[in-house]
């Protein structure tokens, strides 16, 4: 036993004949990060304090002092003045510890009917469910972002890529709405995510329930939760709910990050297609041109950050025998720090998204090149009678061609293009046209500025923006 052993004299060391070892106590502790959840720790202690008074669990003069006790608490904790102990293990104990040098037994008795298993699973929900609500309503205003730019930019003509390559025109305000797209499906998860973590643990106790007459529905009701937890073993021993948060986040992250991606490659000199603000981007300490879009790059990198608490949550959870385990003391870093990297992320890019300036013309002649129109001088050639097979290989002919000549399909002739087809007449001019080729995508989910405006205001609609 090492010379600076410590005797916890905590709830639990009755059972104990020699104290903790201080690196183990070091070790085991989880006060320096779950302190965090103190204020829900306060909510779900006097809901299930007020619970067992009107149960007659607890009197009516020791329920004046525990709210009295954790309201000093409460002031003590806002104001950083509460002294967490490494000693006392963990939040719970710190606060329990401290109620009861406030008030005396009265903080003894309020643990009664439950368990420090039932106690941290209801205040990790607690705390995720307040995260969540930050994180919808962020995601929400990060939409409103992209379809300000979408509605301001439905016209602006861009190449749209696959491959990378330049494969036909869209709009910038089309572009935006996919992300718009991602990020609503992404609002949808979270909210759906949310029902499964509003379900309350209060009231499993350890493992097997409480022998006294608890009203967990009551308690349920006052913190806001939708039910409880149906199965008291289920209720202490899985973290499905934060893995599913993480999963979603994820989600959320790698959306950003394709998002960032591309204002990365946008940003380039090569393509000059947008600009970042200052405010988002960093110099270089030896090249006194360079303009960093630096944020964007960090999104990109911390979204590799946020899989890995994924995976993370779901190694410690695969091989853990019910009930409670000490493995899910591990649960509570990752998903934090999931939830802070996340939250800042939107918060960063909602200002971002709504300070980037478009390069207009450098978009317009990046869709000139590469042959953009082709599919739609296909298109032109089924509508008078070619098999789509067949006007395919006749526009692969004309690109080849024009690849021969260096100029684009629109600077051939009549004549010349006559030459692959005697279908085309001098109607072709129109669809050849950037204008030509989005204008003829009118329809649901297509890049026609009028489609666009429209997915604009149905989005902004559903949303409430």
């Amino acid at each position: 036993m090492s010379s600076d052993s410590i005797q916890k004299g905590d709830a639990w060391s009755g059972r104990f004949s020699e104290p903790v070892d201080a690196l183990v106590q070091r070790y085991t502790a989880s006060v320096t990060f779950d302190k965090r959840l103190a204020v829900y720790d306060i909510q779900g202690s006097l809901a299930h304090a007020e619970m067992l008074q009107a149960q007659g669990i607890l009197s009516a003069g020791d329920y004046a002092d525990i709210q009295r006790g954790m309201a000093q608490i409460t002031n003590e904790v806002n104001a950083g003045e509460f002294d967490w102990q490494i000693a006392l293990e963990d939040v719970h104990m710190n606060i329990e510890k401290r109620l009861t040098d406030l008030i005396g037994d009265a903080g003894k008795r309020l643990h009664t009917g439950r368990s420090r298993n039932d106690q941290v699973a209801t205040d990790v929900r607690l705390y995720l469910r307040s995260e969540i609500d930050r994180i919808t309503g962020l995601l929400r205003n990060l939409i409103g972002a992209l379809l300000g730019l979408a509605d301001q930019h439905a016209d602006t003509i861009m190449p749209g890529f696959t491959h990378l390559q330049v494969a036909q025109p869209v709009t910038f305000g089309h572009h935006m709405l996919a992300y718009a797209e991602m990020f609503r499906r992404d609002m949808e998860r979270m909210t759906d995510c949310r029902k499964r973590v509003n379900r309350l643990p209060l009231g499993a106790a350890a493992l097997a329930g409480t022998t006294f007459n608890i009203d967990r529905e009551r308690v349920a009701k006052t913190l806001g939760f939708e039910g409880i937890c149906r199965n008291s073993l289920d209720a202490v021993s899985d973290r499905d709910f934060a893995i599913e948060f993480c999963a979603a986040a994820a989600l959320v992250m790698v959306h950003v990050s394709r998002m960032s991606e591309e204002f990365i490659i946008w940003m380039s000199p090569r393509f000059n297609f947008i600009d970042i603000a200052d405010r988002f981007c960093t110099g270089s300490s030896i090249m006194p041109q360079k303009k960093n879009p630096d944020v964007p790059e960090l999104a990109r990198g911390k979204t590799g950050r946020v899989n890995g608490n994924l995976m993370s949550l779901l190694t410690l959870m695969k091989g853990q025998p019910l009930a409670y385990n000490k493995d899910n003391q591990e649960d509570k870093e990752p998903l934090f720090d999931t939830a802070d990297t996340l939250i800042d992320t939107l918060r960063i890019f909602v200002d971002m998204v709504g300070a980037i300036t478009l390069k207009v013309e450098s978009m317009r002649l990046a869709a000139l090149e590469g042959y953009a129109t082709a599919t739609d001088l296909a298109d032109y050639l089924v509508k008078k009678g070619l098999p789509f097979r067949v006007a395919h290989e006749v526009v692969a002919r004309a690109v080849r061609t024009c690849v021969e000549k260096n100029c684009d399909l629109s600077d051939l002739t009549l004549e010349e293009m006559q030459a692959f087809s005697p279908l085309i007449e001098a109607d072709v001019m129109s669809v050849l046209t950037l204008e030509g080729s989005i204008s003829a995508r009118n329809h649901a989910g297509g890049t026609a500025p009028k489609q666009v405006r429209k997915a604009v205001v149905a989005m902004k609609k559903e949303l409430g923006l």
